[in-house]
């Protein structure tokens, strides 16, 4: 059994606001940009301004200063997708389609469920077969419709894309023509960060999948800097689990480009399946701004990534899916390599854990 996207099903809440305005946006007799402009104040009400912290246990036993936690659980599904997931919505309800459909592990499918539901968009989630996941059965209450593909995360994108064209369907998977849109809505992050801090801070750790979220806050980041808001752009230090991403991998052997991995190669676990990938996306997007930047990457332990979601619980009152940590480790480790002086550092955390 291969277990996918392992943060745990947790209770979608939106408030009562936003569910009064879904009502308007979808009842179709109202105009188009009348329910565009509401489903704006939607994801301006649920989506983003996530809680940035100083972790100040972290730098009292790690001897860092200063360093802050931006939790991306905060959002409604209770991952950083849920800020790409309504940007798709809110471009596909622009462009008048009446059904959306991606593939997903469980974390994404769940945060396009949600966004779907409040727009009125049908929504059709296609996950591979061998993969099981607690977050179908939100989905499925949301209404969206499950269908099972043969193969990898990989071919259900593939498999899915071509039915979304063949169908009419909006495509919101990753990569391709959605990489800007959702490069777009990461960087948000990065001007959360700026306003709180009023600066870039010297490094950014972040977890890294297919690498969007990576590759997001970095555009953020260098627009921020190119409009004179900050005096730098930060070190985009990435992190993934123990040789199990290609971008990490490409990153350590000097290459120019994402090279793929060999999927046989690649076993997941409980603990490090969000982060694994044969291939990724946008790795591209990501090792460039990991090179741009002279950034670093980092290969992380399950029992690593344990041990820090343990720590967090305890010591900074944060319940952290353990993947999500996986940039905050890097960055102690890269601290531990070559002791980095006081300055300002952000760690992304991408999940919470309901446990």
């Amino acid at each position: 059994m291969n277990l996918r996207d392992l943060t745990n099903s947790i209770e979608l809440k939106v408030s009562k606001e936003a569910k009064e305005y879904s009502e308007f946006v979808k009842n179709k007799n109202n105009s188009l940009i009348d329910r565009l402009e509401v489903f704006e104040d939607i994801i301006n009400i649920e989506v983003g301004d996530t809680s940035l912290m100083r972790a100040k246990s972290l730098e009292r036993d790690y001897n860092l200063r200063q360093l802050y936690l931006k939790t991306e659980g905060d959002n409604p599904t209770g991952t950083q997708k849920d800020r790409i997931a309504f940007a798709q919505v809110y471009d596909a309800l622009r462009r008048e389609y009446d059904t959306i459909s991606l593939a997903t592990c469980g974390n994404y499918g769940s945060a396009v469920a949600l966004a779907a539901h409040l727009a009125g968009i049908e929504c059709k989630i296609f996950i591979p077969e061998s993969y099981h996941t607690a977050r179908i059965e939100e989905m499925v209450d949301l209404g969206s419709e499950i269908l099972r593909l043969r193969g990898s995360y990989e071919d259900s994108v593939t498999e899915s894309s071509k039915l979304a064209q063949d169908n009419g369907w909006y495509d919101a998977n990753p990569g391709g023509a959605n990489t800007p849109l959702q490069i777009m809505a990461y960087s948000q992050i990065a001007f959360e960060i700026y306003d709180q801090l009023r600066d870039a801070p010297r490094i950014c750790a972040v977890p890294i999948s297919n690498g969007t979220l990576l590759a997001g806050i970095y555009r953020g980041f260098v627009s921020l800097y190119k409009r004179g808001k900050t005096s730098r752009v930060p070190q985009m230090l990435g992190a993934s689990s123990v040789r199990k991403n290609p971008i990490v991998y490409s990153f350590n052997k000097g290459l120019d480009y994402c090279a793929d991995l060999n999927p046989d190669l690649i076993k997941e676990t409980k603990f490090n399946e969000p982060l694994i990938n044969w291939h990724s996306f946008d790795g591209e997007e990501a090792l460039y701004a990991m090179k741009e930047s002279n950034g670093s990457a980092h290969n992380v332990s399950d029992q690593e990534m344990k041990s820090m979601s343990k720590y967090l619980l305890n010591k900074e009152s944060k319940s952290i899916l353990p993947a999500s940590t996986a940039g905050l480790i890097g960055l102690l480790k890269e601290h531990e390599k070559n002791e980095i002086e006081p300055d300002r550092y952000v760690a992304i955390l991408t999940a919470k854990n309901s446990k």
